[in-house]
């Protein structure tokens, strides 16, 4: 189950985990527009971890979840130009 909320300067998505036997965290992605930003609970510390990516970043990792094992540099369209 997901939820998407517009807020005034982001759009935040929680992704909740209720599919298995040993339940995650939700996962909250928050898209602004220069940078995306994740953020979960570890249960261990108590502490929210956070992660930014860049718009290029975010770029790469999509295309990248569709190819193969592989080095790659993303042109400017943010489609993969080779692997080596």
């Amino acid at each position: 189950m997901f939820t998407i909320e517009h807020d005034f300067d982001a759009t935040v998505i929680t992704l909740v985990d209720e599919g298995s036997p040993h339940l995650h965290e939700d996962v909250t992605i928050t898209a602004f527009e220069d940078c995306v930003t994740l953020e979960q609970l570890d249960p261990q510390t108590d502490k929210v971890m956070k992660i930014t990516f860049s718009t290029r970043q975010l770029q790469e990792l999509a295309a990248a979840l569709d190819l193969p094992e592989g080095v790659y540099r993303a042109r400017p369209a943010g489609k993969p130009d080779g692997s080596t």
